[in-house]
């Protein structure tokens, strides 16, 4: 059989990135053939969060060294038919909105552009504090169309932050095998924790 290529993107959302690196390591447990793919922001962002050399460093353990960065690295993903499926965890607002509007200015959106002329599965892992304000309406375009797919997410803190949304970083790795089943893992609206 055939190994599975995954494309594994991290955008800014910085808070959850430690639960999205932990994703990494066990989608990479199950499928080891990971293709990095960092946004720009993440790539050289330092936070409270933590340092984008140390996030960098992380990735290059479970992944191997080097990433894709740029829109230059990013657009061959779709010509060269480099993976059967990507992964974008975390998903933040602003990435939701240029995928919900076609816009390809960073190298996650490029490379999820690119894959999906394909027409393989992107795994979408929400993180964003207006999912259920703002992002809600490319949250709901997303689901709409062919070859997305959700890691089943849910509100983080109903009481402190009624609109945020994130997914359960747990079952990124479920949610990539139903993907490439054509499947939809369930339920995608959580409860509470």
């Amino acid at each position: 059989m055939e190994k599975i290529r995954v494309g594994f993107a991290l955008t800014g959302s910085f808070c959850t990135l430690e639960k999205a690196i932990t994703a990494m390591e066990e989608t990479a447990a199950r499928y080891p053939n990971i293709l990095p793919i960092l946004s720009e922001t993440t790539a050289g962002t330092d936070t409270r969060f933590g340092r984008a050399a140390e996030w960098k460093a992380r990735v290059a353990d479970i992944c191997g060294p080097g990433y894709i960065g740029s829109l230059r690295e990013a657009e061959p993903i779709g010509p060269r038919q480099l993976l059967d499926v990507l992964v974008i965890a975390p998903c933040t607002g602003n990435t939701l909105a240029k995928l919900a509007a076609g816009i390809a200015d960073t190298a996650v959106t490029m490379a999820a552009k690119a894959h999906l002329r394909n027409g393989r599965p992107v795994v979408v892992a929400v993180s964003t504090n207006d999912g259920l304000a703002g992002a809600g309406r490319n949250i709901a375009e997303l689901m709409c169309r062919k070859h997305y797919y959700f890691v089943p997410y849910r509100q983080d803190d109903p009481a402190g932050k009624p609109t945020s949304l994130v997914a359960d970083m747990t079952l990124v790795a479920d949610t990539v095998t139903a993907a490439l089943e054509g499947k939809q893992l369930q339920p995608v609206l959580l409860g509470p924790v």
